[in-house]
C-alpha cells in the first residue's frame, strides 16, 4: 500500500500506513519534465526511449527537501539546473537506463545530487584542436573549435560543451551629433549532454561586421555557434544607431546597447540564461549611448555625456583552465565627450572615429559619437568540447 502523503492536520493513519511509511508513489513520466513542489512526496521515474531531462526549477523546493528520481527507459535522462539553480554532485548527472539517485536541497537554489549508480560515463571524440588540461584533480581532454569544423564521437557517451556566439556590432551615426549603442555579447552556453557515436557539424559563430557608414543603421547582429542540431546559443545583438529601430537590436543572445533618437532603450536579451539586456542611451541631449549587455552582466545606462559602459563578459576560465579570460562581453557606448568604459573582456566606447572592435571571443563592438562613423565590429565566438580521460 501506498502511505497517503502529505499527511494533513487532523488525519489518521492505520498501523499498516505507519509500517509502509517510505512507500512512496511512482510518478511514470514519458517526456521531459519540470519537477514541481510535490514531487517530494513522490518517486518521479522517467520512461522514454529517447533523450530526455527533468529540470530543477528555482524556489520550488525548501531546504532540506529530498526529491527521488530515477531512470527505466532506454533514452538517457539528464537531471538538469533551471535558471538560477545549481546542481552538484560527485557522479553524473545523466542517467543511463535503471540509474537513478536523490536531489538534496541546500537551499531554495542549489542542490546536491547523490547518484546511485548507472550514470553514463563519458565519451571519447576528435576535432578541433585538442589538448590536456586538468580540472579539479580530473584529468580531461580538451577540444578547441575556433573555425568551422566536424566533431567526431566514436564512442558514445558524456560530453562537456562550452559555445559562445558571436559578438554583435556597433551602431552608426550617419548625420546627427549622437553616439551609437555598443554591440551586445554573444551568448555563453555551458552544459553536459548525451552524445552518440556519429560526426556532428560545429558551427563557430562569426562576428558582426561593422555597419556602413551610409545611412544612420543599427549594427549588424553576431551569428550563433552550434554543435550539430542537439546544442546552440546565439549571437550577441547590434548596437543601436541613431533613428534606427531600437527595439529590434537584440540577438538571439546577449542584447545591443541602446542607441539614439529616437528609442534610447536598450535591447532586450532574447535568452537570459545566456545573456543580458543592453543599456539606455541618454534621452535629451547630447544623446550619449548605452552600452551594449554582456554574458555576464547588463549593459550600463549612459549619463549625459558619458557612454554606457559595456556588460561584463562571462569568465569560462574554470571550464578550460588557466588564466581568467572573459567571453561575451558589450562593447562600451558612444560619449560626446567619454566613450563608455570596457566591461571585463570587453572594448571602451569612443568619441569620434570607427568604434573598437571586439577582441575576446563573442564581444561585441564598442559604440562612437562622430558623424559618418560606424561602430566596431564583433568579434568570432569559440566552440569548447571537453571529456574525461
Amino acid at each position: 500500500m501506498t502511505t497517503p502523503f502529505p499527511f494533513v492536520a487532523g488525519q489518521i493513519l492505520t498501523a499498516a500506513q505507519l509500517n509502509d511509511i517510505q512507500n512512496l508513489p511512482i510518478s511514470d513520466k514519458t517526456a521531459s519534465y519540470v519537477l514541481i513542489a510535490t514531487d517530494v512526496f513522490k518517486r518521479t521515474i522517467m520512461n522514454a526511449a529517447g533523450a530526455t531531462t527533468i529540470t530543477v526549477d528555482n524556489s520550488i523546493f525548501t531546504t532540506g527537501d529530498v526529491i527521488q528520481v530515477a531512470n527505466k527507459g532506454a533514452g538517457t535522462c539528464t537531471i538538469t539546473a533551471g535558471a538560477g539553480v545549481t546542481i552538484n554532485t560527485s557522479g553524473s548527472l545523466a542517467l543511463a537506463q535503471y540509474g537513478g539517485g536523490y536531489l538534496l536541497a541546500l537551499s531554495a537554489s542549489t542542490f546536491t545530487f547523490f547518484n546511485l549508480g548507472s550514470g553514463a560515463t563519458y565519451g571519447v571524440a576528435t576535432g578541433g584542436s585538442s589538448s590536456s588540461i586538468t580540472v579539479g584533480g580530473i584529468n580531461y581532454t580538451l577540444l578547441t573549435f575556433t573555425t568551422d569544423s566536424n566533431l567526431v564521437v566514436s564512442k558514445a557517451g558524456l560530453f562537456d560543451c562550452l559555445l559562445v556566439g558571436g559578438g554583435g556590432s556597433g551602431g552608426t551615426n550617419f548625420d546627427e551629433g549622437s553616439g551609437t549603442g555598443g554591440g551586445g555579447g554573444g551568448g555563453v552556453r555551458e552544459t553536459t549532454i548525451y552524445l552518440a557515436a556519429a560526426t556532428y557539424a560545429v558551427d563557430v559563430g562569426a562576428g558582426a561586421a561593422a555597419p556602413a557608414t551610409t545611412a544612420n543603421t543599427i549594427g549588424n547582429v553576431g551569428s550563433g555557434s552550434s554543435i550539430g542540431t542537439v546544442l546552440s546559443v546565439g549571437g550577441g545583438g547590434g548596437g543601436g544607431g541613431v533613428d534606427g529601430q531600437l527595439k529590434n537590436n537584440a540577438g538571439t543572445g546577449a542584447s545591443g546597447g541602446g542607441g539614439t533618437l529616437p528609442g534610447f532603450t536598450g535591447g532586450s536579451s532574447n535568452d537570459v540564461i545566456v545573456g543580458n539586456n543592453g543599456g539606455n542611451g541618454v534621452n535629451g541631449a547630447p544623446y550619449s549611448a548605452g552600452g551594449g549587455g554582456g554574458a555576464g552582466g547588463v549593459g550600463g545606462n549612459a549619463v549625459t555625456s558619458t557612454g554606457g559602459t559595456g556588460g561584463n563578459g562571462k569568465d569560462i576560465s574554470p571550464f578550460i583552465t588557466g588564466a581568467t579570460y572573459y567571453a561575451g562581453a558589450g562593447g562600451g557606448g558612444g560619449g560626446s565627450v567619454t566613450g563608455g568604459a570596457a566591461g571585463n573582456g570587453g572594448v571602451a566606447g569612443k568619441t569620434s572615429g570607427t568604434g573598437n572592435a571586439g577582441v575576446n571571443y563573442g564581444a561585441g563592438g564598442g559604440g562612437t559619437y562622430t558623424t559618418s562613423d560606424a561602430g566596431g565590429a564583433g568579434a568570432a565566438g569559440v566552440v569548447y568540447v571537453r571529456f574525461k580521460v
